[in-house]
């Protein structure tokens, strides 16, 4: 079972707009939610689930509203918390922004799609592209005498409209990875891990079939092929128009893409990485007046590749003042606010090391003592590389009407959760 109701409330509690959708819930019982909430939170017992008498609140927050939905059977939780979370990118798709104001500004635009997202309590039309079709934020002008559903409502693919036509038929393929890092202050890895992302942008006529082929380290024992050059992905997510069945079986990636940008799947390798820009800092301190800091970087990429757009954010003592720099290249920036010196690099070679020298003076110096030393934190991102060795082997495009189409793939690997203890 799901949903009994739904409720958008302002952090005072107070409902802004509701939808009742199975009646056996009173809607009053939302009153209490509020004041439970508190009580919870006071208690230091604050849960995603809340419960007064019979009635479960499954509640999310979003930037000043609560998303709330009430129910009295054992509903399934997750499919709930699937649904708040999407109604808030279909809301923040309509509106741009979502607050309080925008639901102010657009409470018959909710109602609508309110109406939409969910029937009965069961999720139905949550995908925003397709409801853009059919409720618009104009006012429209009807047609007597006609009653046009669209047809993806009633489609098997209710993602994919029919009758979509490109004089290019192209499809663009990111692969985006993100490397999460956390290296102590004797330089021993202790957390790695790999967070990627495959992003498709499609632009194909008609209701194309797409088979995606990686270097999957499954299917490639399946098929024979040994394990060399090969990836072993972990907590693998698709959007929904994949065939999971069909890759339960032979891992084939097989699918009719939603138009447009969306994420196909996401994926997680636990895989020790050597870290791809290493970081050693040097911190002294002389005659209680002044700190010097130097930070060598280099980076263990391969030297045919380069890093874009690097910042090395380097933590100084909060009573640092008069800060003088040096560089052997970009630029070295003081940011008090965050007691921090950014170290910006536009572009960084593979294979190559870098320096930086920062001067501060020091009113006083016995405030360090008691300061904690915040890691260096490092942001880049490396264009053509990945660095799990994830490859798109092909991408095979099939309609009726037997159109060539174009496939292109970038690959990128990006610092995600990037940070270096200093000693």
């Amino acid at each position: 079972m799901s949903a009994s109701a739904v409720f958008v409330l302002d952090l005072k509690g107070k409902p802004l707009i509701s939808r009742n959708y199975k009646g056996d819930v009173s809607m009053a019982e939302i009153e209490r939610f509020m004041p439970l909430l508190m009580q919870k939170e006071e208690e230091g017992a604050l849960t995603p689930l809340l419960t007064h008498g019979k009635v479960h609140f499954l509640w999310i927050k979003h930037t000043n509203l609560y998303l709330v939905a009430t129910t009295m059977k054992n509903a399934n939780a997750s499919l709930v918390y699937s649904f708040l979370y999407k109604v808030v990118e279909v809301f923040s798709e309509y509106f741009k922004e979502l607050e309080e104001e925008s639901i102010r500004d657009n409470f018959v635009v909710i109602y609508e799609l309110l109406d939409e997202l969910m029937d009965f309590g069961f999720p139905q039309t949550t995908d925003s592209k397709i409801l853009q079709e059919y409720i618009t934020q104009q006012g429209n002008k009807l047609e007597t005498g006609k009653s046009h559903v669209p047809p993806t409502v009633t489609n098997a693919v209710s993602w994919r409209s029919e009758g979509i036509k490109y004089k290019k038929n192209e499809v663009f393929i990111d692969v985006i990875e993100s490397v999460n890092l956390l290296v102590n202050t004797n330089g021993s890895v202790l957390l790695s891990e790999i967070v990627g992302t495959i992003k498709l942008k499609v632009f194909l006529s008609g209701m194309p079939e797409l088979r995606l082929g990686l270097n999957d380290r499954m299917l490639f024992e399946l098929t024979g092929r040994g394990k060399n050059k090969s990836v072993e992905l972990e907590d693998v997510k698709f959007h929904q128009c994949v065939r999971l069945s069909r890759f339960d079986n032979d891992r084939t990636i097989s699918f009719i893409p939603p138009d447009g940008d969306f994420e196909l799947m996401s994926y997680r390798l636990n895989t020790q990485v050597k870290p791809l820009i290493w970081i050693e800092s040097v911190i002294e301190k002389f005659s209680h007046s002044r700190v010097e800091i130097m930070v060598k970087a280099k980076g263990q990429f391969k030297k045919q590749s380069v890093a874009n757009s690097v910042e090395i954010s380097v933590p100084v003592p909060s009573d640092a003042d008069s800060p003088k720099f040096k560089t052997s290249v970009g630029s070295a920036k003081y940011m008090p606010e965050k007691n921090i010196v950014v170290w910006s690099i536009k572009s960084f070679p593979g294979g190559k090391e870098f320096l930086m020298r920062a001067h501060f003076g020091l009113p006083s110096v016995e405030k360090e003592e008691l300061e904690g030393r915040p890691p260096i934190a490092v942001r880049f991102e490396i264009p053509y590389f990945t660095v799990s060795g994830i490859q798109v082997r092909y991408m095979k495009i099939i309609e009726k009407s037997g159109y060539q189409a174009l496939p292109w793939v970038r690959y990128i690997t990006q610092s995600g959760d990037y940070q270096l203890r200093t000693q």
